[in-house]
Formats: C-alpha cells, structure tokens, sequence
C-alpha cells in the first residue's frame, strides 16, 4: 500500500515537472495572431474607456442620461411608426373588403338579361344622364352602371362641398337615393362615394 502511494506521488511530480518545463507544442500550434480588424477594435475600446475614466463623476452621470433618452427615443419613435403603418394597412384593408362585400351584394340587382331594346335604351340614358351630371360638377373619373331599374355610381373627391353639391344635384333631377355610402380614405384623404339611384 504504501508503495503504491509512493509510486503514485513520483509520477504526478514528474508529470506537474513536465508540463511546466517543457512548453505545449499542440498550445504553440494553436496560439494566433489576432486580425488588425480585431487589434483596432481592442485600442479603440482601450482609448473609450481611458477617455471615460479621465471625465468627472458629473460628466459621467450627464453622458450616461444622455445616452438612455436616446436609446428610448429611437426605440419608442420607431415602435410608434411601425404601430401607426400598421394601423393605415389594417384600414385600407378593410375598406376595400367592404367595398368587396357591397358590389357582390349588389351583383343580385343587376340585370344581365334586358327584356328589349327600348328598356336598355331607357337604361343607358339614365346612366348617361347621372355620368353628364357628374362630369359638369368636376368629376371625371366616375363609374356609373345602369343597374335594374336604378343607377349605381362610384365616384373620388378630395372636396366635402363638392360631393354635397353632386348629391343635390342629382336630387334635384328627380333621383332618390336608395343606398348611399361615403367614406373617407385615409391616406389620400379623399371622400369615396358608392351610391344607389332609382325615379
């Protein structure tokens, strides 16, 4: 036993004696040179944080405020961007889902099949009649369709008075309003008008 302990303690001294006499070539293989990209990095970290030492405490604590509002700022300024894009791409989605949804329902009341000229006649000039009035208040890129024994329009303005003027206009010519929509787009900030008429 005590041999044995003997032996032991000779060759963990002989080793320990080995490895602090002769150096590691596999540790000499590995050992590299840092990269300049890695050794500029390491000066201008050194000279940063002498030049932080060397300010006062004041300097320090003012820096340091400095530092934080313009990390909140960035970050809250961008999160209100993202939020508020978010918000005009929800709406435009909407709106034209809406529209969607209107025109399929009115897809029941349109007349595919006209029983005879003479009606399709009569159609096309009430059309023609609200198109004209259209483009005499300023309007020139408007849908109208002549739709059972009505007209549907669709037309876009940027003005509140002028939308009002076409919608009496038209009143005054005799047309009632069976189904009027106005909404307004958010982004071009124009009024969207979708409408029924019939006599």
């Amino acid at each position: 036993m005590l041999k044995k302990d003997a032996f032991r303690k000779k060759t963990l001294a002989s080793r320990a004696a080995r490895s602090e006499t002769a150096p590691s070539a596999l540790g000499a293989a590995v050992a590299r040179q840092p990269s300049p990209l890695a050794q500029r990095y390491g000066q201008w970290q050194q000279q940063l944080e002498t030049r932080w030492q060397a300010l006062p405490p004041r300097d320090r604590l003012a820096l340091s405020v400095l530092i934080a509002f313009l990390l909140l700022f960035s970050v809250g300024y961008g999160g209100y961007t993202i939020h508020s894009e978010a918000n005009k791409s929800k709406t435009a989605y909407n709106t034209a889902v809406a529209d969607y949804f209107w025109l399929r329902s009115q897809a029941g009341n349109i007349d595919v099949n006209a029983s005879n000229n003479s009606q399709a006649g009569g159609k096309e000039d009430a059309a023609q009649g609200v198109n004209d009035a259209l483009r005499q208040a300023g309007v020139q890129e408007a849908q109208v369709a002549a739709v059972g024994t009505g007209v549907q329009m669709s037309f876009s303005n940027d003005s509140q008075t002028v939308v009002a003027r076409i919608l009496g206009q038209l009143q005054q010519q005799g047309w009632q309003f069976s189904r009027l929509n106005v909404q307004q787009d958010p982004t071009s900030k124009q009024l969207q008008v979708q409408a029924t008429l019939a006599r």
